[in-house]
């Protein structure tokens, strides 16, 4: 294939007139402006046909090797730019800052609010008239999209794809899922560290993201249930061919969505966010998409509470058996026909007429979809990686909301990951101002602990750490986990990650850190959980809590500087996204004045 398409006025039209910002305010200027834009161009070897009115589209690129999640997707971003050649696109790939969920420090949720700001600006600055958000890692999926959403060009999400199944000991093993199991057994002494140093060799074997549904697994099928990403294209495997084919496909159909003038703010409608909660639900997936689906719907003006997502959670099917929640990984999950095969399993349940990147509604995309059994082998009984509506693993079991004088703006908690018999439980509190305060004290054999003990966390929230880290799935106490304890109810302001599991409260709003009701909790109180009930509620006094509430005094600001500076200032609370309060809304594609 040659590498410049075919210029042809039946595909391209008439440049003077096609109405492309790319075009009239950049390629096809006059004068001593045009003469800048387009020689400075040539001189990456470009020929004057990429100025003659064609759609120019932006390849937004989060690679990194820094972010081993999406260390692949340069390759990835050549099969996209072949597509678009191939529908008459002038294709530019362009770098953002990437997020290394396993990296990046204090954590990589402080920076998505400024990835999404590098992402919006570089499209709104340059000559882009359509883009392809190349993600993977957790942040750097919804922290694009809400990049791309303010500015509202027409927009195709590709995500990398999950890594292939970890392999230890004859054994499947998950990301993430894996380490937080083996390390407690290590610390209880069920696991040597030969086998524990086996296993970290053989958890990671290819690239992608994490293989069970953590974070960045539900962040993509969030993608594709929301309309963003081609359908049946969040499960591909990162290093199977068909997820490169299916990028060429992206490449193509965003040219055509930049002639329809099919935009994020077409897409991402109320129904759209609706059929997100619910397909999140049923795939058992993290409770970070949470916040990151309210800062979505705050950039688009899409009315979207906590409330809003409980409802729509609730008795939804829980059909997909995977880690951390189930035994099965990603992998599995494509084989079994992914997320589309979910979707058509609960399309009764969703908004079958909300519109997609493919052009087509929700419902045409999935009415197809199958959903595969694996043969069992030699007398080995096949598995049922997605289960038939009429024979779910649970219903009910999404996130949950919680209110109550802990969390009077709400708390979460992933019922498919929690332990049934703390689903409703009453404790004596355990309170940690910091992690690092609960780390000294876990291993410690005289920690005043028992099973039935509420671990509480404060200082962890948006403001708080800052940045939300995810530090709620505190380890299970050294005493404890030694005698076979493997879960104990755990409240915080702040996250866990997606591929971890137990009776985990998140999220707490207000957090500690403004005074919320966390702050006021004190060793020894007791502390009420009510799952089914929706209700999260500390055995305290107004008239006490007013007294401690007097007592109180905010923590000392992190930092004076720099963004870390500007973050805190500004950002809102876990309820409403944790986006920065100036960059809720949409701004548009407007053209600036002049640089020259």
């Amino acid at each position: 294939m040659s590498d410049q398409p075919p210029t042809d006025d039946s595909q391209n039209g008439d440049p003077s007139s096609n109405g492309l910002r790319s075009y009239e305010h950049w390629f096809g200027e006059e004068g001593r402006n045009g003469f800048i834009h387009r020689s400075w161009m040539r001189a990456q070897g470009f020929s004057e046909e990429v100025f003659d009115g064609r759609p120019v589209i932006g390849i937004c690129n989060t690679w990194s090797e820094l972010t081993p999640c999406n260390a692949h997707l340069r390759r990835l971003a050549e099969s996209v730019k072949r597509g678009v050649w191939q529908a008459g696109g002038f294709p530019l790939e362009f770098p953002v800052m990437s997020l290394g969920e396993t990296m990046l420090r204090p954590t990589a949720m402080l920076f998505r609010n400024l990835l999404s700001m590098d992402v919006e600006e570089s499209l709104r600055g340059n000559p882009i008239d359509g883009t392809v958000l190349l993600t993977g890692c957790d942040k750097t999926t919804p922290g694009s999209i809400m990049g791309a959403a303010s500015v509202d060009l027409p927009t195709l999400v590709v995500t990398g794809g999950p890594m292939l199944n970890g392999k230890f000991r004859g054994c499947d093993i998950g990301s993430g899922t894996a380490v937080w199991r083996f390390t407690q057994d290590r610390n209880a002494g069920r696991m040597s560290e030969e086998d524990y140093a086996a296993a970290e060799s053989g958890m990671s074997r290819s690239n992608g993201h994490c293989m069970t549904m953590g974070t960045a697994s539900t962040m993509a099928c969030m993608a594709e249930a929301l309309g963003l990403q081609l359908t049946g294209s969040a499960a591909i495997p990162a290093v199977d061919s068909r997820r490169y084919s299916i990028a060429q496909q992206a490449g193509r159909r965003i040219v055509e969505m930049v002639h329809e003038d099919l935009k994020p703010s077409d897409i991402l409608t109320r129904d759209a966010f609706a059929n997100a909660v619910r397909a999140n639900a049923a795939i058992g997936g993290s409770t970070n998409a949470v916040i990151h689906l309210l800062a979505i719907a705050g950039r688009v003006g899409v009315e979207l509470s906590l409330d809003d997502m409980d409802e729509w959670a609730r008795g939804v099917p829980w059909l997909a058996d995977l880690q951390p929640s189930g035994q099965y990984l990603m992998e599995d999950f494509y084989y079994a026909g992914g997320l589309p095969a979910v979707l058509r399993e609960i399309l009764p349940l969703l908004k079958a007429d909300a519109i997609t990147v493919t052009g087509r509604t929700m419902g045409e995309n999935v009415a197809n979809a199958e959903r595969i059994d694996w043969v069992g082998q030699e007398g080995r009984p096949g598995a049922a990686v997605i289960r038939p509506v009429g024979n779910p693993l649970g219903s009910g079991a999404g996130t949950a909301v919680l209110k109550g004088n802990l969390a009077p703006d709400g708390a979460v908690v992933k019922q498919s990951a929690a332990s049934e018999r703390f689903l409703q439980h009453r404790g004596k509190a355990l309170v940690f101002s910091s992690i690092e305060e609960y780390d000294l004290a876990v291993d410690d054999p005289d920690l005043d602990v028992d099973e039935d003990t509420v671990l509480v966390l404060q200082n962890a929230g948006p403001r708080g750490y800052p940045g939300m880290p995810e530090v709620g799935n505190m380890t299970i106490p050294r005493k404890l986990a030694e005698i076979g304890v493997d879960d104990m109810v755990r409240i915080s302001d702040a996250r866990m990650s997606g591929t971890a599991y137990g009776t985990v409260v998140l999220h707490v709003a207000p957090e500690a850190a403004v005074g919320g009701p966390l702050a006021l909790v004190r060793t020894g109180d007791w502390i009420e959980l009510d799952v089914p009930g929706r209700r999260l509620h500390l055995d305290v006094s107004e008239e006490e809590l007013a007294k401690r509430r007097a007592d109180w005094k905010p923590p000392a600001p992190p930092t004076d500087r720099g963004w870390a500076r500007l973050y805190v200032e500004h950002v809102t609370q876990a309820n409403e996204g944790c986006d920065l309060d100036f960059l809720v809304g949409r701004t548009g594609s407007a053209v600036a004045r002049q640089s020259h």
